[in-house]
């Protein structure tokens, strides 16, 4: 009797280890979106930071917005974060008279593709992630507010000290 009842259990391992198989994969591929989402957003804080920094080293408003920008993209290259960030920074700092604190901020936006983990139910085909970094500006060094001397370059006028 033994031997007949094993022979009717035949394929019951694998039919019970296929729910189990299947929850073993879903969990995976949420693991794997929750990683890469993670990885992203620390790629987005570390870009927002660096573009913050170059934006409160530079010497005026539109050199503040090119080299935020230029560092957010290449801190982004460097993570492997494939997006368009869009950088905005807030130059209102440099307005602020030499001697009293400043400061610049950077807002980094980039969106990220999941597409490719679309076996997993409820997973987006993408992710906007967005950080914000502050950084201040040195109290004592000479800020321009943007404009340009007759010369056509923004520095301090020569002219109005009498020349070379």
């Amino acid at each position: 009797m033994t031997g007949s009842r094993l022979r009717g259990d035949r394929g019951n391992a694998a039919v019970e280890l296929a729910p189990v198989a299947l929850v073993i994969l879903l969990f995976i591929g949420l693991a794997i979106g929750a990683g890469r989402i993670t990885i992203a957003h620390l790629a987005v804080q570390a870009a927002a930071r660096d573009a913050a920094r170059q934006a409160s080293i530079a010497r005026t408003p539109g050199q503040a917005q090119a080299s935020a920008l230029g560092s957010a993209q290449a801190a982004l290259r460097a993570d492997g974060l494939d997006c368009a960030p869009s950088v905005s920074v807030d130059t209102s700092g440099f307005s602020v008279p030499v001697g009293q604190p400043a400061r610049v901020s950077a807002t980094v936006t980039c969106t990220v593709r999941l597409s490719d983990l679309t076996a997993v139910p409820g997973m987006p085909g993408a992710r906007t992630l967005t950080a914000s970094f502050v950084s201040d500006l040195d109290p004592f060094r000479a800020r321009a507010l943007g404009f340009s001397n007759s010369e056509g370059s923004a520095g301090p006028n020569l002219s109005t000290r009498g020349g070379l």
